[in-house]
């Protein structure tokens, strides 16, 4: 779950969207630093400025929160990801303190494959995730297991929030 924009901007624009423009033009420049460099290397710096941009997309999301962050808040930005049916999910547990959930179709996914990216598509999408959480507020947590993108048959989301943290 993230983004790279402010919640008011991504009204006109989808994430998925967004993620697509986003792999066309990182995908070049990928090719071309794993010509220069390696694709270990490559891959690790795109992985860095992702989850950099990741973090300081949510610290966008946080500060425009109204009052204070909190799982439920962070909850609420689901239907951001979810437009454009990016994403079919079944919510498991969606609490204070834990928002369980899977996603059983993820169209980031088959974005990425359908360009020939699927193999950094975990770099591109999935990998911001936990950095989000963490950028829009540092008590959320998430472990995730699997993921759609690396061949699992759903990705298993689980959120927690400890708010003595």
């Amino acid at each position: 779950m993230t983004s790279d924009t402010k919640p008011e901007a991504t009204g006109q624009l989808g994430i998925l969207a967004q993620r697509k423009i986003e792999a066309a033009i990182i995908a070049p420049i990928y090719e071309s630093m794993v010509a220069e460099i390696g694709e270990e290397r490559a891959q690790s710096i795109i992985d860095v400025a992702i989850r950099k941009a990741a973090f300081s997309a949510a610290e966008n999301f946080a500060a425009s929160t109204e009052g204070e962050t909190s799982l439920r808040s962070f909850q609420a930005l689901q239907h951001l990801w979810t437009k454009d049916d990016a994403l079919e999910i079944d919510v498991v547990v969606a609490t204070d303190t834990r928002f369980d959930y899977n996603v059983t179709r993820c169209r980031y996914a088959e974005t990425y494959h359908a360009m020939g990216l699927g193999k950094i598509g975990h770099l591109l999408s999935c990998n911001r995730d936990s950095v989000f959480c963490q950028g829009y507020d540092p008590r959320i947590k998430l472990e995730r297991t699997q993921t759609i993108m690396q061949g699992a048959s759903h990705c298993d989301f689980r959120y927690t929030f400890d708010p003595r943290a």
